[in-house]
């Protein structure tokens, strides 16, 4: 198994670094400087609004469905005929409520339109992801990948076009990037709806109400954490759009730190999309894990130290390269929030971990107090510092969060603490704070010093025994 998960990580982490660098950099820093703080902050924390109650559109099928198919392939034809049109019937009530919530809490004209549109967006993009659980249940991670990156290179596409060509005479509104966005998705629905379609031994297009009674029962815990987790993930650009009387640019600000946040975070993502099959069925045949957990924490939080560290220290001359406008304070909440990458980057371990074993209470008490924990911050916060309050409550919380998953895992599978090796993680710790300040005074050029500082840290880290390449190969060559 470790050796699936190191081969398959290899290709999914390919094909994005060719796919993603350039959307979120090219693409959608280009839109944000188009439009402007403003127009990207009025935008946003709109997005941010209609994920908070994604979670109807799933209830926690997704996971529920990649869980179960991975440990009962056979089972695929009979999920995916009662599954499949709960989630169009779901799509509908998540419009309904969604579109309700935004009026009542004032979203009109333009507003309320953008609303509608990210609405639709939402639901094809957890269609998408439904989809790709069976195909990831499966363990046909080649194609799972591949469609993985498939709606971001479509959007690159179009708004390359729609950015960069004289169609338009060099005008873009925000409206389009909306427009981009649902034709991608709906041109990537339709394609992993084909190949699950191959894939499974029938489809009747009805629901079966039985079958959706027990993943609704048995989903319902899967439900409550995605929704928990979105709220204390989302809230903070919607408070500060809320609270601050110049709302729309302050979060645009913190739009313009938070997006390469998310895009560093699609890396992590893509770990948990990879781990959460491979350790439910390890868990089901009763496999010992200790190992693959090892090498899934090395593989991300190394490279997550590295570069929060880096960034933390560039922030100023990341966001200079990158925006047009209010690059001195987007810097400060950039550094904060990258610092709080490490944290979220574990949580792709831990929390899959704990995820594929059922243990969903002790996931749910954990995201119920991280969502008290950065409601009550943001609360305190936001008034006094802005943005910045709100990345003060980012990294706080996910801290918090992260350090409760490892604790729990560690009894619930009852892995011992190897304190030589904490050691050595706390001396890379240190290590990555030196190495990020004090180097910085050799060079003034950094992008060559960020990536110098780089091949540092790696080479601490192998010095260190973090890093093995003996050990690697061996398990990629191993049958």
């Amino acid at each position: 198994m470790q050796r699936k998960f190191i081969l398959n990580l290899i290709f999914i982490l390919f094909l994005n670094l060719l796919v993603k660098p350039f959307w979120i950099l090219g693409i959608d820093v280009s839109v944000q400087n188009r439009v402007g703080a403003e127009a990207y902050g009025m935008y946003y924390p709109i997005f941010g609004f209609s994920i908070l109650l994604n979670i109807i559109l799933d209830l926690g099928i997704t996971n529920y469905n990649n869980k179960n198919i991975a440990q009962h392939r056979q089972m695929l034809g009979r999920y995916f005929s009662g599954i499949f049109n709960v989630k169009l019937f779901l799509g509908i009530l998540y419009m309904l409520i969604t579109l309700s919530f935004g009026y009542f809490i004032g979203y009109e004209g333009k507003e309320f339109y953008l609303l509608f549109l990210l609405g639709i967006n939402q639901f094809l993009s957890s269609m998408i992801l439904y989809l790709r659980s069976n195909i990831s249940g499966l363990h046909l991670f080649k194609t799972e990948s591949i469609l993985s990156v498939m709606d971001r290179l479509l959007m690159v596409i179009i708004c390359s076009v729609l950015l960069w060509s004289d169609i338009f005479g060099g005008v873009f509104k925000i409206e389009w990037f909306v427009y981009a966005q649902f034709w991608a998705y709906l041109m990537t629905a339709i394609v992993a709806f084909a190949i699950v379609y191959q894939k499974a031994s029938f489809f009747k297009p009805k629901i079966d109400f039985i079958l959706f009674r027990i993943i609704i029962k048995e989903s319902m815990p899967f439900a409550l954490l995605v929704l928990l987790m979105a709220f204390y993930y989302r809230l903070d650009s919607v408070m500060i759009e809320r609270i601050l009387d110049h709302g729309k640019t302050e979060a645009g600000i913190y739009a313009q730190a938070y997006r390469l946040l998310e895009g560093f975070n699609m890396f992590g993502y893509l770990f948990a999309a990879l781990l959460l099959p491979i350790f439910a069925r390890m868990i089901r045949e009763h496999k010992a894990i200790s190992d693959l957990v090892r090498t899934a924490f090395n593989l991300i939080f190394i490279p997550a130290v590295a570069i929060a560290f880096i960034s933390w220290r560039y922030a100023e001359e990341f966001m200079d390269l990158l925006y047009l406008e209010h690059v001195a304070y987007s810097a400060e909440v950039f550094s904060l929030l990258m610092l709080s990458f490490i944290a979220i980057a574990v949580t792709y371990v831990y929390g899959t971990l704990l995820t594929a074993n059922g243990n969903l209470r002790q996931l749910n008490v954990i995201s119920l107090i991280g969502l008290i924990v950065n409601f009550s911050l943001n609360l305190w916060w936001i008034p006094i510092d802005g943005a910045v309050g709100a990345a003060k409550a980012t990294l706080v919380t996910q801290v918090l969060v992260v350090l409760s998953q490892i604790v729990i895992s560690k009894s619930v599978f009852k892995m011992s603490y190897s304190w030589p090796y904490i050691f050595r993680l706390f001396i890379l710790f240190v290590f990555a704070i030196g190495i990020s300040y004090y180097s910085s005074f050799y060079t003034d050029q950094f992008i060559l010093h960020s990536i110098f500082t780089g091949l540092i840290f790696v080479l601490a880290a192998f010095l260190l025994g973090l890093i093995q390449p003996k050990r690697v190969l061996l398990i990629i060559k191993k049958q």
